[in-house]
């Protein structure tokens, strides 16, 4: 499996699906798709993916790296862990996508017409990735159930790593929170509505602490420096080896946390965007500040200041084409 991220993107299938080191067992389970586990009973269920959108290669770096230390006995296995390269097509082509946003599709969120014919090709791998999920959690379990999706952004952002958290009706594991500083997370957003995510799927379906964790600027493979990532890399080193100590007081003190308090969605093709295409990620606006304008609509800043998140103009009609977010205290993600 050393070959695993070159045989995802070529599409190959090993001649051997399974196999054991001193420390661990492995399974592939389809392209992009491998499980691990080690020989001591584990302290916890992990999902790590990346490459949901192709192009976002750093994650699927550090992911890879994590893995080689992994099978050559350098570093321990303490968590039942299944690895996901979300989209190798895209990935082989270095593009975001193919046909569709993988990123919206799950919990069944296909457009209409998508489920009958010849599905687009994220079509297929959403439900793809649903079933390997429904594999590796079919039934409640004692053991903690964790999800990070990994991610990096199309444009630059006042903060350059932060978690998003989907919607959801129980508090957030404390586990999950304590360990954002660790990765050198400073700021949490907090999702208002279900979703078509992958970290949404498996918050709602499995319980699982989930996030999706922006960690930088998005470039092609070999165009990373991974010293950038060190932090990230660590942390998620800690958590597979069942090194990570969790400290929710130091979370509180250091990350800034935001809510989500309205969407700019795109209804047609007028859609604009009524600021300078560069504006970071996390750009503060006044009460009154003219957002986006969409043939009669017009969305402004509805608070006293909000904060912008993912524009993107260049959307179909239908989708969301940013977010606006608020402050909230930390404490409101610990309050069911």
């Amino acid at each position: 499996m050393k070959q695993f991220l070159q045989m995802t993107l070529a599409g190959q299938t090993p001649k051997a699906t399974r196999g054991h080191t001193a420390q661990l067992s492995w399974q592939w389970h389809g392209h992009g798709l491998l499980e691990l586990q080690p020989h001591q009973p584990p302290r916890r269920d992990l999902v790590l993916s990346a490459a949901i959108h192709g192009d976002e290669t750093a994650p699927v770096e550090l992911l890879m790296r994590l893995l080689d230390e992994l099978l050559s006995g350098r570093r321990t296995l303490a968590v039942r862990l299944l690895l996901i390269l979300g989209n190798p097509p895209a990935m082989a082509a270095g593009c975001r996508y193919q046909q569709l946003d993988l990123n919206r599709l799950f919990g069944g969120r296909y457009p209409q017409g998508a489920t009958g014919g010849a599905a687009p090709v994220e079509v297929v791998r959403a439900r793809e990735l649903e079933s390997v999920l429904q594999a590796f959690w079919p039934h409640p379990s004692m053991r903690p159930r964790l999800h990070y999706d990994l991610h990096t952004a199309i444009r630059g952002s006042l903060h350059p790593r932060f978690a998003l958290l989907p919607c959801q009706p129980r508090p957030y594991a404390a586990e999950l929170l304590a360990w954002f500083p660790q990765a050198g997370i400073t700021a949490l957003v907090q999702h208002n509505r279900p979703g078509g995510t992958f970290s949404h799927y498996s918050s709602e379906q499995f319980a699982a602490a989930s996030c999706t964790l922006e960690l930088g600027k998005a470039r092609p493979f070999g165009a990373n420096d991974l010293a950038e990532f060190a932090g990230v890399a660590a942390a998620l080193a800690a958590q597979v080896s069942g090194d990570f100590c969790a400290d929710v007081r130091r979370a509180e003190r250091e990350l800034q946390v935001f809510r989500v308090s309205q969407e700019l969605r795109k209804l047609s093709p007028d859609f604009r965007l009524a600021f300078d295409s560069e504006v970071l990620n996390f750009t503060p606006f006044p009460r009154g500040s003219l957002l986006a304008e969409d043939g009669e609509t017009c969305y402004r800043v509805e608070a006293a200041e909000e904060y912008l998140l993912f524009p993107n103009a260049g959307v179909r009609p239908g989708l969301r084409a940013g977010l606006m977010l608020v402050p909230q205290p930390f404490s409101a993600l610990l309050a069911s």
